[in-house]
């Protein structure tokens, strides 16, 4: 799974990747930083089943604290976005291509309005991050309009000719942006398409199409970063009120700063937290405490930081995924090495317990039996809908 982080220059991307995956990429007050993506590995929060089966877990692909499951995503920081990227201005060409195999997008804009539309410092309040907003959308719009462009009523007068299917058809052209039928076929009924004819479709509705079908392949979260700046108040209201898409006030600079301290053993922090505690208050200066203090009080009226809080939202609810448990013996939970509960995986949610198979093994599907839930020891048919939380066993011919 990747989530792209997108915005323009100088609005916290990278401080966005860096604070999440503690990564070291590149940061600086001025526009194109960024020139080749940054990836790196994040996060998400999950439940874990260990308290409720009462157990002592050994991850293997994830990480358990207190409780808690922190399964691994991707992240992808891209080169920042500004006006006409679509025809190739700045590094535009190369941010839109990179974000081709993104499942999910996050946002970030400079909620405090203290960089301009390219990404230069301006005074705080200056600038409207509503225009980031909306150029963004339409600049990614215009990135898919201008693909199906290419060859349009070749493409189209083929499919009217032939009988063809416009969704079989139109998931073969952009596979390579990670576009599916499902897709498209929904972007048509939101983009009131539906029964008409695509060989006659003008720019505005093949701009419309791509715009809907943006909003569904490559579903989008708002981080309204800077929320410690006084601007930033009215402009995050604001933001929320001009968008249907979810909207998350934030400080990535101060969640950076959590993670990196709490590394360093000098605070106990749980990425995601409402609170941190202070473990070695000798270490830190006066203006350190002071900003901690500060900090501390922002989350108490923003719940966290925010960070933590966007992977999470993007993965469960944009993307609809749940978290289920793959072990091999059913009483003790555990796999052939004794590793209880060693793997947490992300799958979409309606995954059948076959197709839960596939992705753990490709072996396991083809020789797939039947599967047993390892909380009830209950039989399960190949149909079977993976739960979120779910513990099982595959059994196939080959006796894994």
């Amino acid at each position: 799974m990747l989530i792209g982080i997108v915005g323009k220059p100088n609005c916290g991307k990278t401080t966005f990747l860096n604070a999440a995956c503690l990564t070291t990429a590149k940061v600086a007050d001025y526009p194109f930083t960024t020139i080749e993506p940054n990836l790196g590995t994040a996060y998400v929060r999950s439940q874990c089943v260990c308290k409720e089966l009462k157990v002592q877990d050994k991850p293997k692909n994830s990480i358990c604290l207190n409780g808690v499951r922190l399964v691994p995503i991707e992240l992808l920081d891209v080169a920042g976005l500004v006006p006409g990227a679509w025809e190739g201005k700045g590094l535009g060409n190369k941010f839109l291509d990179d974000l081709r195999r993104a499942d999910a997008l996050i946002h970030v804009v400079d909620a405090s309005g203290s960089t301009d539309d390219k990404g230069n410092l301006t005074d705080p309040g200056s600038w409207d991050p509503i225009e980031d907003i909306k150029f963004l959308e339409y600049e990614i719009a215009m990135w898919i309009s201008n693909i199906l462009k290419r060859d349009w009523h070749k493409f189209t007068r083929k499919i009217e000719v032939e009988h063809l299917d416009f969704g079989d058809k139109m998931a073969q052209r952009l596979s390579g942006l990670s576009i599916k039928k499902f897709h498209i076929n929904e972007a048509l009924k939101t983009s009131q398409l539906v029964g008409t004819k695509p060989v006659k479709w003008n720019d505005e509705e093949i701009y419309n199409f791509s715009a809907a079908l943006r909003k569904i392949a490559k579903p989008m979260i708002i981080i309204a970063n800077k929320a410690d700046m006084k601007t930033a108040d009215k402009n995050i209201k604001r933001i929320k009120e001009f968008t249907e898409d979810i909207v998350i006030p934030a400080c990535v600079l101060g969640e950076f700063f959590l993670r990196k301290f709490a590394e360093d053993g000098r605070i106990n922090y749980t990425p995601g937290d409402s609170s941190f505690e202070i473990l070695k208050a000798d270490t830190f200066s006066n203006g350190e405490l002071k900003t901690l203090n500060n900090l501390q009080e922002l989350m108490d009226k923003l719940g966290s930081t925010g960070v933590q809080l966007a992977l999470d939202t993007a993965v469960f609810k944009l993307l609809d995924r749940i978290v289920a448990y793959p072990v091999h013996e059913v009483s003790t939970f555990s796999d052939t090495d004794g590793n209880v509960l060693p793997d947490a995986f992300i799958i979409p949610k309606g995954t059948t317990i076959k197709e839960f198979a596939s992705k753990v093994h490709t072996e396991l599907a083809e020789t797939f039996i039947h599967g047993i839930n390892a909380k009830t020891k209950k039989r399960l048919g190949d149909n079977y809908i993976i739960q979120n939380c779910d513990v099982v066993k595959f059994v196939s011919a080959k006796g894994h």
